[in-house]
């Protein structure tokens, strides 16, 4: 088979295709075909090494966690699933691959209506969505400034924020406010003078703080939350131990949320916003494209 591989931390240049072999599946495991991988800002995090604290990664790596695709074989104990069916999920082993190993009871059957692109770009960004709005316990009726919401993560927890009742201010480059729009949220430029903008919006203040860009918007975030650290949650920025504020890695992905998800977007009550796609082989060209910021909804790899 072939998967994308790098033997050493660094930028996108450290990532080449590689041939390994067909990975086995083990007890309460399934291999899947890979028909499309997700892209996340934190795989290319996780490449530079600047993770290490948070994801320690053993060298030689596959990047990626997310992926759909078609179950090849069923290991030991696993009853949910058989040759043939099309998923999605998280994958054990890397989902830069034409195959993967996954566990599954992280995994959902993919809707009919549903594209193999749309259904990969959804278990990172639905999940950890749904998991820092509870963790935030956003409710009716509350503010939420959103960092980053026009990026997979954030063009998810701006809809699955407003279906809860709450107001979202969503920071993102201006190109971006008419499709933050459109998902709900009251869009705000990200930089000098952030503060002074979201208070104009927000006179009162905001309830809660999401940080899913991780560029630097943390001591702002503290600053519109009257000083205080609580109710901010990043899952992007390293600095946040250094500020106080929580960082979520997330305890596990939920198969249940997800089959929710994707029954959503298929039935088109969820949008799911696809930036770019490009080959395997030019996983190099996603992940630089992640890095320069500014993506409008999620890049995605075809094997």
């Amino acid at each position: 088979m072939e998967a994308i591989v790098y033997e050493e931390f660094g930028g996108p240049g450290v990532l080449h295709l590689a041939r390994l072999d067909r990975p086995r599946p083990g007890p309460g495991q399934v291999r899947v075909a890979v028909r499309a991988a997700g892209v996340n800002p934190l795989d290319h995090k996780i490449r530079n090494g600047w993770m290490e604290g948070a994801f320690p990664t053993p060298l030689p790596a596959t990047p990626g966690a997310e992926f759909a695709g078609v179950v090849q074989e069923a290991g030991e104990g696993v009853t949910a699933f058989a040759p043939g069916d099309e998923v999605l999920g998280w994958s054990a082993t890397g989902s830069y691959a034409t195959e993967a190993l996954a566990d599954a009871a992280a995994l959902a059957r993919k809707p009919e209506g549903l594209s193999w692109e749309q259904a990969a770009a959804l278990p990172v960004a639905t999940d950890t969505a749904s998991r820092v709005l509870d963790e935030l316990a956003l409710a009716e009726g509350e503010t939420l400034l959103l960092h980053g919401a026009g990026g997979g993560v954030g063009s998810a927890a701006v809809q699955l924020a407003t279906a809860r009742g709450a107001t979202v201010i969503g920071t993102a480059s201006p190109a971006n406010h008419d499709y933050l729009r459109v998902l709900g949220a009251v869009p705000v430029a990200y930089g000098d003078g952030l503060v002074e903008r979201v208070r104009e919006l927000a006179p009162e203040g905001v309830d809660a703080v999401f940080d899913a860009s991780g560029r630097g918007a943390l001591p702002a975030s503290i600053e519109l939350r009257g000083g205080t650290t609580d109710r901010i949650v990043t899952i992007a920025d390293g600095d946040a131990a250094e500020l106080g504020v929580a960082f979520s890695a997330g305890g596990g992905p939920s198969a249940e949320r997800l089959a929710e998800s994707a029954r959503l977007a298929a039935a088109g009550e969820l949008r799911v916003e696809i930036a770019q796609v490009f080959p395997l082989a030019d996983a190099a060209s996603a992940h630089a494209l992640s890095e320069g910021g500014h993506v409008r909804g999620k890049l995605v790899l075809l094997p």
